[in-house]
């Protein structure tokens, strides 16, 4: 017998989850042929650290470690996230403005579950990480685009926000280092969307789950404007900071009504990370700090060489690499013929057995783009290169 009308109404107003279908007909090529190239998921093909594998297997042994933690995070992991900000210039209170995340993906629905009532407007980024839309649908909330343009260096136009819309707005999303244009956002931005906040009463959430992943410059940070604190929070993670997205493991810090907000509604779906894990990386962050940092930067420098093949490469046969600011991605203009960004990934996929994910997956204005992941040895980038020349032939 098959039920009927199973589905809550949120689930059936959200949008079809394009990466699915594509992950779909990728398993079928892959299925068909040994030499598939996978450049779709920011999944670090990095191993952590040995320190860190130490810390965590140390962390094993200890008695009671496999009992529930703290909903907040222990007391040591909430005072390490301090002194990491500490050490950016920022002060964030241990006892009242962190909580720890099971990674930052689920820490911004939930923040957006907490905040957003139904009809309240909430501010998005478009191209978008495609969990921001799905949390504001099934919050109630209505999204309003901010474009994100090649034009304006993939920074949203605030000044283009109607103050009628901005009345009724709650909550607005950012996301510098950007995914999945790659783009990074200065000082003078953050200091306007702080300025805009305040004005109209509106919380930010800074998604900065790539802040260490940077090229240039090191990313800023929105708690080090002054009077962010007064408006906003930030979500980040130690996935690609530390190669352990498996793991899920990170951590909100600023406004302590927005955390206290988001520790609420976490206290009632979640218990916690597991008390091992926040062990071994409050180590990272307070013991033998000058090597954690090394092996950061080390990270930092293979994500540049990789990068930096692929620029060259792309370039070389004839396409237009938007060179990253920061992140493990490369967004990537469709070569001249082509219109549709899936019909392109199709290609890639099926023709040359590229895996990629279209633009059109991250909102419209994503449509004339594709991502292409950097979690690739270097050997494998040089190979899709090839691949790559192909699908644009000099």
């Amino acid at each position: 017998m098959a039920l009927k009308n199973i589905k809550a109404e949120r689930l059936v107003q959200l949008p079809p989850y394009m990466f699915a279908d594509f992950d779909h007909k990728r398993d079928l090529v892959k299925a068909q042929c040994n030499d598939l190239i996978d450049l779709s998921v920011g999944d670090p093909d990095i191993p952590p650290s040995a320190r860190l594998k130490g810390y965590f297997r140390e962390a094993l042994n200890e008695p009671n470690i496999h009992r529930y933690p703290p909903y907040k995070g222990t007391r040591a992991f909430c005072r390490a996230i301090s002194g990491w900000h500490k050490q950016k210039g920022i002060s964030i209170n241990p006892d009242n403005e962190v909580w720890s995340l099971l990674g930052s993906k689920e820490g911004l629905v939930h923040l957006i579950m907490a905040l957003v009532n139904p009809g309240e407007a909430v501010l998005l980024p478009n191209p978008y990480f495609p969990c921001y839309l799905s949390a504001i649908i099934m919050a109630g909330g209505v999204p309003v685009d901010m474009p994100l343009l090649r034009e304006n260096n993939f920074l949203p136009d605030l000044k283009s926000i109607k103050p009628s819309v901005a009345k009724r707005t709650k909550l607005m999303l950012l996301n510098y280092p950007n995914n999945p244009t790659s783009a990074d956002a200065p000082r003078e931005f953050y200091e306007e969307a702080v300025r805009f906040a305040r004005k109209y009463n509106i919380v930010i959430c800074q998604d900065a789950a790539y802040s260490e992943m940077y090229f240039n410059k090191p990313a800023v940070s929105i708690l080090s404007i002054k009077g962010a604190k007064d408006v906003a929070v930030e979500m980040n993670s130690f996935s690609k900071m530390l190669n352990i997205a498996g793991w899920r493991i990170g951590w909100a810090a600023g406004n302590q009504q927005v955390i206290r907000a988001l520790g609420q509604i976490k206290m009632n779906i979640d218990s916690g990370a597991f008390l091992a894990i926040q062990r071994a990386v409050t180590r990272m962050l307070t013991e033998n700090t000058g090597q954690t940092q090394k092996e950061v930067t080390q990270i930092r420098e293979t994500y540049k060489r990789r990068q930096d093949i692929m620029v060259k490469g792309l370039t070389r046969i004839g396409l237009d690499p938007i060179v990253p600011d920061a992140t493990c991605f490369i967004w990537l203009p469709l070569p001249k013929g082509w219109k549709s960004s899936m019909e392109f990934c199709e290609y890639l996929l099926t023709k040359l057995h590229i895996h990629t994910n279209p633009g059109i997956g991250f909102g419209k204005y994503g449509e004339g783009y594709i991502r292409i992941s950097l979690t690739s040895p270097e050997s494998v980038l040089l190979q899709a290169i090839k691949r790559f020349s192909y699908a644009n032939p000099q």
